[in-house]
């Protein structure tokens, strides 16, 4: 067996999770490795659905441009029961969230990322598998095997399992994952139609029985190019799967199954039962067949092993939750392992990614199976909250331990573990036009908003050397001045709130201080600031 150089961290999976993960490792100058088990990304419009929060941690990566040139938009859903129009749903978020809803094929997704993880020197390491793997207090040791058919010894201080519903690390690990399994099975099928139904628009098309149960549907999703959709139905009789596949020998009944791929003449019969207007079906890239579980584990990790997407939480594929939920937690475990590599983590830090992402998982998995089973529009919660929340712009984390809760009687609506807003009207005294708040995060980690000059509290150049010496230099500090204040040069950049945006959006009076996380989350609201309260905030993330 062939033993390697050590890695900081070893990636195992190379799908959007895995991606995110490394990347953000990266960009902040950690070493690791990436492996997948396959020969190449897979040709597959699976998950499909870009949420608005996944495009701001894209944005705060550098990457979202590349996306929004690939993606198409997604506008809202047109939706038919029993041949009849029930009216369309419009994803429209409010005007200061800046990304929509988007629609981009998986693989896609996935070149993308991988192009920008090659920008840091670093590729998938292709047909390689994760054979086994030891941990001990001092890191990780694991077997993998290569095309070949040799195994490698790889040291690494941490291991990440982004490897799938049926992943060998969360197996490793002997994490459970209670749940269970739907019965209906499904066709995926990617093709083009000529309807004249308006673009960028889903269709969810139903046959209500006698009984009134759903017993006949149809789903498509819009992708990029003339007509093009990735749809699915319930699968006929005779290309049932189940009776071949029970999963991958671990009872796991969970995404694209073997067996006999759906022909277009079986979508097309589907489209002449349930399609909202006469159409053809043509162009079949690929089609096949998938199961449905909702599984979630007990526990996002345990020592130096990890496990994020898939691996830790499948559910339906409602509301384009899943790629979008794992995508965020690898944005949310990249800071902190590079924190933890760097020995500038807080002791407790990791264990914050199991009290912040297992919630989230949690609640993702319950409110998809409610939706799979009742419909979103069966949600009582008023329409603005439940776009927002399937947007993912509500998640956040305010009973973490590493955030700095607001005393009760504190009414504000942006609280710690929140996410950071985004908000325009940006001018500085040399550029003639403003930004938005996202560009001054963009490619930055941990940043310090200071707002005014804090009559009631520390002076901002206080407030700055405060946090380069608790972050060892790991937080840049920005000022954001009301409209037409005036100032005092001290080396900080600032910019003015020329439209009043960020008082709005952040609820920020004279003087007030916030701490941004690398993935989008308030750590610490202060107001007033003071130097002392910056210290003890930041002192539950970094170590003391």
């Amino acid at each position: 067996m062939a033993r390697s150089a050590s890695t900081g961290v070893l990636v195992v999976g190379a799908g959007p999770v895995g991606l995110t993960l490394a990347a953000g490792l990266r960009s902040s100058g950690v070493s690791c490795r990436i492996v997948d088990r396959l020969p190449a990304r897979l040709p597959y419009a699976r998950a499909v659905g870009v949420q608005p929060r996944t495009l701001e941690l894209f944005d705060r990566m550098g990457l979202v441009r590349d996306v929004l040139d690939a993606a198409v938009p997604m506008r809202g859903q047109l939706t038919y029961e029993n041949g009849v129009a029930l009216g369309r749903v419009d994803l429209v978020l409010p005007p200061e969230v800046p990304y929509g809803f988007a629609a981009l094929p998986q693989y896609e997704t996935e070149r993308l990322l991988e192009e920008h993880l090659g920008r840091y020197g670093t590729g998938v390491e292709r047909s390689t598998e994760l054979v086994a793997f030891a941990q001990d207090p001092a890191g990780v040791t694991s077997r993998v095997r290569t095309a070949s058919g040799a195994e490698e010894e790889v040291r690494s201080r941490f291991l990440v399992g982004c490897d799938g519903a049926h992943s060998l690390v969360r197996k490793g690990l002997g994490l459970t994952f209670e749940g269970g399994a739907f019965p209906e099975e499904y066709m995926l099928a990617d093709v083009e139609v000529g309807w004249g139904l308006e673009p960028g628009y889903g269709v969810r098309s139903m046959h209500r029985g006698e009984d009134g149960a759903v017993d006949d549907l149809l789903v498509c999703i819009p992708l990029p190019g003339k007509g093009r959709y990735r749809m699915s139905m319930l699968v006929p009789p005779e290309l049932s799967a189940a009776r071949e596949s029970s999963g991958d020998g671990d009872g796991v009944a969970h995404g694209l199954e073997g067996g006999t791929a759906p022909a277009l003449s079986d979508i097309q019969k589907v489209l002449d039962r349930l399609a909202p207007e006469p159409v053809t079906a043509s162009a079949l890239r690929w089609s096949s067949v998938f199961r449905i579980s909702h599984r979630l584990v007990d526990r996002y990790g345990e020592g130096r092993v990890f496990v994020a997407g898939d691996a830790a939480h499948i559910h339906p594929p409602t509301g384009a939750q899943g790629m979008n939920t794992g995508v965020q937690d690898a944005g949310n475990l990249a800071w902190k392992l590079a924190l933890a590599l760097d020995g500038a983590a807080h002791p407790r830090l990791l264990a914050s990614y199991d009290a912040e992402r297992h919630p989230v998982g949690e609640e993702v998995v319950g409110r998809t199976v409610r939706h799979a089973a009742e419909g979103v529009q069966a949600d009582p919660t008023e329409p603005r909250t439940l776009l927002l929340r399937e947007a993912q712009l509500l998640v956040g984390h305010r009973e973490s331990p590493v955030v700095t809760p607001l005393p009760e009687a504190d009414g504000a609506a942006l609280r710690p573990g929140d996410r950071a807003p985004d908000c325009g009207g940006l001018t500085g005294d040399i550029a003639a036009y403003p930004v938005r708040l996202f560009d001054l995060l963009r490619g930055r980690g941990h940043v310090l908003l200071v707002y005014g000059d804090h009559p009631a509290g520390d002076t901002p150049a206080d407030l700055a050397a405060a946090a380069r010496e608790v972050t060892g230099g790991r937080m840049e500090t920005y000022r954001i001045l009301p409209a037409g204040a005036s100032h005092e040069p001290m080396g900080i950049p600032h910019h003015h709130d020329s439209r009043g945006e960020f008082a709005q959006q952040y609820g920020a009076d004279e003087g007030a201080a916030f701490a941004v996380r690398p993935d989008g989350c308030l750590t610490a609201r202060l107001q007033p600031p003071t130097v002392g309260a910056l210290k003890e905030a930041l002192g539950k993330v970094f170590a003391p």
